[in-house]
């Protein structure tokens, strides 16, 4: 189980967007930006948190849940998209 929940997760990412429109709609753009910083961090880039014991992406949902990753809208010019198998990817290396 997910801890914090994917509700408490958009709650968190969405209270720091200014404006009407909301940064997350669904679980799935959780699940894409927890993937592509948990990749960042496999390849070697820091963690914003304790990451004694942790794998990769705990510790993106930990940064996401505190604040120190943040979820932009999504514009048309999107760069390093992450595709659905390379989440697959990154979740079967966890295991």
């Amino acid at each position: 189980m997910l801890h914090p929940s994917y509700t408490d997760l958009m709650k968190t990412i969405n209270s720091e967007v200014e404006g009407d429109t909301p940064a997350v709609n669904s679980r799935y753009s959780i699940v894409l930006a927890t993937a592509k910083r948990a990749r960042q961090l496999i390849s070697g880039e820091d963690a914003f948190v304790d990451n004694r014991n942790k794998k990769p992406l705990s510790i993106a949902v930990e940064e996401v849940s505190k604040g120190f990753v943040t979820i932009e809208p999504e514009t048309a010019e999107m760069e390093d998209e992450v595709s659905v198998s390379e989440v697959e990817e990154i979740l079967v290396n966890q295991n």
